[in-house]
């Protein structure tokens, strides 16, 4: 149950109108520029159809223009009336200069005096305009014309030269207002808010209110609450990298301690903007200070006597060769002046962090929202390892999807901890698996209660997002399993979704977020009663009926329930990040007392002592790019991601073979209440705001920015696909394969014209498919559609996890297994022998029990089919000789599967007993 005040509750649904209104308003700006262009040379297209394009792109313009500081709404006056009047040279030399504006500065060209005078040469202002750093700030408050002309006077004779950046002001008078412009307006990265503004917007976009039904609500709910306050809530929850700033008139409106703490500081209006302005200059700067990042440029430029361990430091070991020196010649001369071993001169140690490091730590932490975050080198797979051995000990059970990364099978190993593998609903017609239900780890543990075991569990280990888009609801799943279990450990693997921070609607999926709204409803009065009502009702009910609690949304006792929440993400994998930058987040309230002390033990043994100081300082840089331009960057990657699916869906020549696959493919329709099945529907165009519904309310969402292309139309498996017509001919790179499928996701590194090229590419192998078939014989013709047949309907079977064997459970009354042992016991090699799949059918045949040594991991799809100690089951076997792939991991082509001897399993049920 998910029990928000209503402004924050409806924040991601503001976001969702359009994924990228800047982009949107950028295309119409460059519509109206390429109309005007053909107007000026008189196109044959038609005066009329002409004006008509560009009349209807600033009818779209208009409503968002005055969210923004250039052109303004300013702009589309003057446009308008240079159409009306026909001169069509003027509105061709006017939209030229735009438009160089636009693409050279933005919203910074605002800085510049006049810059839409012919007069000034645009590459000068061009120049002026790059040579700080721009950001707006949002004024929201009632001020007339007079009072804003004054106020931004005062602050432009603030400005110094030392100044690093440079903003404008952006007037705006409600609550309405504002919320468009936030949304709308990535640039905006403070508000100076008064506390009584008015709610609603004397100029509304129609659609942004008829989408949201915040106002309503807050008219309804809120009472006589300042407005000021409530819209800074909403800013924090949608855009919390934003400063807020409070204005009052006297000591008597700062409002509630409460309202006082969402802002950063407040204001009186009497005193000199000087003062205002160096908080909001310093605000920023706080963002985009790096300081390990800074600390690294600072050493790399003094003189350095190198004397330590790394003959490569300042490159002298290079750049004085005469074989290696064209590994300078490829790096350049930067890399080599920051590689040191050094801990001093403004460095900091990985392992005991205490300066810069430490000051980059917190500024992550800041950033992600977690109580304390810590760096990794060495991959996520280091971090799932770190946690798991952190806060597992021998014995403890966790539940475990067993489609997670391999690492932290290989974690539970080194931990000893015994896990409980939960299968994962199957996606048959892809042959591949989504998340685990909910109802499915209840059901888990009702059985350890039932069996007595309920206290040994400690933690549940989920993948969120999945390789293939899945995404979990942290927060409602969490809260159910707390009602079971009140100290349960829950440890999220976000290793392909640190993204997720950037934007609204995501952010509500992610664990951290979720860890603190759960202690935010745990001690609000609103969810005790709502508990207390609850409880009432459940009592009634039969507490020994499983069905009780697996048919019931229960809720956690707020007395009882414990936030204890990690997650650790693969920053390299969707932030900007070099490659193995990881992070670890935690959100534990028993972390000082119980955990700290073995959590630096486990990331003492999993982290190098020599850690790779580039990759330290990326991450510092990845935060940065969060907190300053995150939003823009991943809301263009959404947009993209939808348009993608649109244009293959549109086009009928790729629409005969290709597919991007939505919600309703990916996810069974009971996991989905809201019925959202497509992303994307062939000749159906629509703002975003649909999946809001989805996103707030199912199970499972897809994430739009994992682009599953679905292949069995082209008879061409993923592998086949991927090298063959992608790698080879057009040099594009995929994320994963499958059977029938490949993976492509948006980043915030995707860029316009490589979504063009991808089309293109599509264009091409359609083409040539087509052309292939039509050219065919009728044999080639049969070989072809069996082809697309065995894509469609005859793929891998897919097995759920068999069962540990007897000799590694512990607990004959549980499903739970003792990893570690059968680990161990595969290094004596005397206790293990090989099977080629054609005689492990013949003893399953025979009803002997033939239990995996090792983990066998099949590339695709990635996940351990056998892990040491499981019993092989026929269906395994059916899927490991369906598969028809090289990369097995674990598995010998000569040799086969490795199995423990009767013996070796004889005698350790016999020491059990």
């Amino acid at each position: 149950m998910e029990l928000d005040n209503p402004l924050a509750k409806h924040a991601h649904e503001v976001a969702q109108i359009h994924a990228n209104p800047t982009q949107l308003r950028l295309d119409m700006w460059s519509r109206i520029r390429l109309a005007a262009d053909r107007l000026a040379n008189e196109d044959d297209v038609g005066e009329a159809q002409l004006v008509e394009i560009i009349s209807n792109a600033l009818d779209v313009i208009e409503h968002w223009e005055r969210y923004f500081t250039f052109p303004g709404p300013g702009a589309v006056v003057r446009i308008r009336h240079l159409l009306a009047a026909t001169d069509y040279d003027a509105l061709h030399d006017a939209m030229d200069r735009l438009d160089d504006l636009l693409t050279g500065l933005g919203d910074a060209a605002a800085i510049l005096t006049d810059p839409m005078d012919p007069e000034l040469p645009i590459d000068e202002l061009l120049a002026r305009g790059n040579e700080r750093h721009y950001f707006t700030v949002a004024i929201v408050d009632t001020l007339t014309a007079h009072q804003i002309h004054e106020l931004e006077a005062d602050l432009r004779a603030a400005r110094t030269q030392e100044d690093a950046f440079v903003y404008e002001l952006l007037p705006l008078e409600s609550v309405e207002d504002a919320l468009a412009a936030v949304i709308s307006n990535p640039q905006i990265q403070a508000i100076w808010v008064r506390g009584d503004i008015p709610l609603r917007s004397d100029q509304p976009i129609p659609f942004f209110r008829q989408r949201t039904n915040l106002l309503a609500r807050l008219e309804q709910e809120e009472g006589l609450r300042l407005h000021g306050p409530l819209l800074a809530e909403v800013v924090s929850d949608l855009r919390p990298e934003i400063d807020l700033y409070l204005t009052v008139e006297s000591e008597g409106s700062l409002g509630t301690p409460e309202d006082q703490a969402l802002f950063r500081r407040a204001f009186y209006r009497s005193e000199h903007p000087t003062e205002i302005h160096m908080a909001t200059m310093d605000g920023v700067r706080r963002r985009y200070q790096t300081p390990f990042f800074d600390a690294l440029k600072k050493y790399a430029r003094r003189p350095i006597g190198n004397f330590h361990a790394l003959p490569i430091a300042r490159g002298n070991s290079v750049f004085n060769s005469k074989w290696i020196a064209d590994m300078g010649e490829f790096y350049g001369d930067q890399i080599f002046m920051a590689e040191t071993s050094s801990t001093v001169g403004g460095l900091d140690s990985l392992l005991s962090p205490t300066g810069s490091i430490k000051q980059a730590l917190d500024a992550a932490s800041r950033a992600f929202g977690s109580k304390e975050t810590y760096f990794a080198t060495n991959g996520t797979s280091s971090s799932n390892k770190i946690v798991v051995q952190a806060l597992c000990r021998p014995g403890d059970i966790v539940l475990i999807d067993r489609n997670c990364h391999k690492s932290h099978h290989y974690g539970l190993v080194l931990s000893g901890a015994h896990p409980i593998y939960l299968d994962a609903y199957p996606i048959a017609p892809l042959a591949i698996y989504g998340a685990v239900p909910t109802r499915s780890i209840k059901q888990q543990l009702l059985d350890l209660k039932e069996a007595g075991e309920l206290d040994r569990v400690r933690m549940i280990l989920l993948t969120n997002c999945t390789f293939d888009g899945i995404v979990y609801h942290p927060l409602q799943l969490m809260q159910e399993i707390l009602a079971i279990k009140p100290d349960m450990v829950f440890l999220w693997d976000e290793a392909w979704f640190a993204f997720a921070q950037l934007h609204p609607t995501y952010r509500r999926r992610t664990a951290m977020w979720a860890a603190a709204e759960l202690r935010r409803q745990f001690d609000s009065d609103k969810y005790r009663a709502a508990y207390a009502e609850w409880k009432v009702a459940f009592d009634q009910l039969d507490p020994n009926d499983p069905d009780t609690w697996l048919d019931q949304t229960l809720m956690a006792n707020p007395d009882l329930a414990k936030v204890r929440v990690y997650s650790t993400q693969s920053t390299h994998k969707s932030l900007s990040a070099l490659r193995q930058g990881s992070m670890i987040h935690q959100w534990d309230e028993l972390f000082a007392s119980e955990v700290e002390q073995p959590f630096h033990e486990a990331y003492f043994t999993h982290t190098t002592t020599s850690p790779n100081y580039q990759i330290v300082a990326s991450l510092d840089l990845a935060r940065r790019q969060v907190e300053l331009e995150g939003y823009a960057k991943i809301s263009a990657a959404i947009q993209m991601s939808v348009e993608v699916r649109e244009r293959v869906n549109d086009d009928p020549a790729l629409h005969k073979y290709f597919n991007f696959l939505g919600p309703g493919e990916m996810i069974p329709a009971k996991y989905r209440n809201s019925g959202l099945e497509h992303y994307a529907e062939q000749g159906v165009k629509r703002d975003l705001g649909f999946i809001t519904e989805a996103w707030r309310t199912d199970e499972f969402v897809l994430d739009p920015t994992r682009l599953t292309l679905y292949l069995a139309n082209t008879g061409m498996t993923g592998d086949e696909f991927k090298i063959n017509a992608l790698m080879n001919e057009y040099g594009i790179q995929v994320n994963k394969t499958a059977t029938n499928t490949v993976l492509l996701m948006t980043s915030i590194g995707t860029t316009w014209s490589a979504i063009d090229y991808l089309l293109q590419a599509l264009r091409g192998i359609s083409a040539k498919i087509t052309a292939d078939r039509a050219s065919a014989s009728d044999p080639e013709r049969r070989l072809l559609d069996k082809k697309v047949d065995d894509l469609t309907n005859h793929l891998p079977p897919l097995p759920n996890f068999s069962r540990f064997h007897d000799a590694f459970r512990p607990v004959p009354t549980t499903r739970e297994g003792d990893m570690r042992s059968a680990f161990f016991l595969a290094y004596d090699t005397k206790n293990l022998d090989y099977v080629t799949l054609a005689e492990a059918r013949a003893e399953i045949a025979a009803e002997r029990e033939l239990v995996s040594t090792a983990f066998i991991i099949p590339y695709p799809p990635g996940f351990p089919i056998l892990v040491p100690g499981q019993v092989l089951s026929l269906e395994i076997l059916d899927f490991l000789e369906a598969l028809a792939i090289d990369e097995i991991h674990g598995y010998h082509s000569e040799l086969g599967l490795p199995v423990f001897t009767a013996e070796a399993l004889a005698s350790v049920k016999k020491g059990r007993e």
